[in-house]
């Protein structure tokens, strides 16, 4: 009797080789088909910085990943523009879908979200990204809540095709993610952590336009859009500029800001502004910097009569130089700063002003 025991137990054993190997075949399968969905920003027939760093986070889901596909909205001889250059941004790119329809002229939330479930059900991508932008944060949640997923929001690491490291606490801790969703995994990228390397191969994409012709959005619209205002200025975008400087509510007046921008022409760099100053109305809400503004990574960042609030640290914290100049001694701003200075900013910033030379 044990020996037939035995015997049985050796027969399902060897039963059991083939399914495993099976299994283990199909998870590799699996790993092969990641294919990613990137929703592309564009302004006046130029992509966006940040869409060019979402997709070298894309890069990081997987080495087997099958293909990267960059999506474009809008109307226009701008839009076949802006498709035009996303062919040939970056080699990892292999196809750019293009929607031309004046439903997509303006970016907002009810329409984009219909077009990217609308793209999905034709291709079935595994990855859906978006950079966290005021662009990707207001259509990417109700891309999630029409596709019944949860979103990975301000990735900043990718560990693999299902896990990643965001922030939580406005930075102060750091959080690990595995996404263990049926649906495809969808992910806002803070692009400062995927910093763009110099691309030397030089590679096109091919470009097709999506058939629309069976597109359906929805007949009662919850929001219209009302308008766009931009600065006409020379100065850089704050949030890809190399250099940014930033001024506090210590300024005390939108005419004192204007040292700020002064400073910040001399330098070459990008103006920014703490949420107090902004409340306080010496500059727009475009130019906040912190963790309810813009995310910022420069090579020099520049603060002056800035305190240093937890909210406003979790947005400068990836920059490579941190400069703060604050005539008080135990503010927050001195504890992360490279360089600090104590001191009276009317002081400073006109002395800065005088020796700086004239941008040339």
């Amino acid at each position: 009797m044990t020996r037939t025991i035995l015997l049985r137990a050796l027969t399902n054993k060897k039963k059991l080789v083939p399914s495993n190997s099976h299994r283990s075949i199909s998870i590799t399968n699996l790993s092969r088909c990641i294919s990613t969905l990137i929703l592309a920003e564009h302004e006046s027939g130029s992509i966006k910085p940040q869409t060019v760093s979402t997709v070298v986070a894309a890069n990081q889901l997987g080495e087997k990943s099958s293909s990267v596909s960059l999506l474009l909205a809008g109307s226009g001889s701008s839009l076949q523009e802006a498709a035009s250059q996303a062919a040939s941004c970056h080699p990892s790119v292999s196809e750019v879908l293009v929607a031309d329809s004046d439903r997509f002229e303006y970016p907002l939330a009810e329409p984009w979200a219909k077009l990217v479930d609308f793209v999905r059900q034709q291709r079935d991508y595994s990855h859906i990204l978006a950079s966290s932008s005021s662009f990707g944060k207001n259509i990417l949640p109700r891309v999630a809540a029409l596709l019944d997923v949860s979103p990975v929001t301000d990735v900043v690491k990718i560990l693999g095709s299902n896990e990643f490291i965001r922030p939580i606490y406005a930075g102060n801790a750091l959080c690990r993610v595995r996404y263990t969703g049926a649906g495809p995994c969808v992910l806002t990228i803070r692009t400062t952590s995927f910093p763009v390397t110099p691309i030397t191969e030089s590679k096109k994409a091919t470009i097709s336009q999506i058939d629309l012709s069976n597109f359906k959005e929805d007949s009662v619209s919850r929001s219209r859009y009302v308008g766009q205002s931009t600065q006409d200025t020379e100065r850089p975008d704050l949030g890809s500029a190399r250099v940014v400087i930033t001024g506090g509510r210590a300024l005390k007046s939108v005419e004192n800001f204007k040292m700020i921008e002064k400073l910040a022409e001399k330098l070459g760099g990008a103006v920014g502004a703490t949420r107090a100053a902004v409340d306080a109305g010496y500059v727009p809400n475009d130019l906040q910097v912190g963790q309810t503004g813009k995310i910022v990574a420069p090579e020099l960042y520049m603060a002056f009569g800035v305190s240093g609030a937890i909210q406003h640290l979790a947005g400068i914290k990836d920059s490579k130089v941190i400069v703060a100049v604050n005539k008080d001694a135990d503010a927050p701003i001195f504890q992360v700063a490279d360089y600090g200075l104590v001191g009276d900013l009317f002081e400073v910033i006109p002395e800065l002003l005088e020796k700086l030379p004239e941008k040339k």
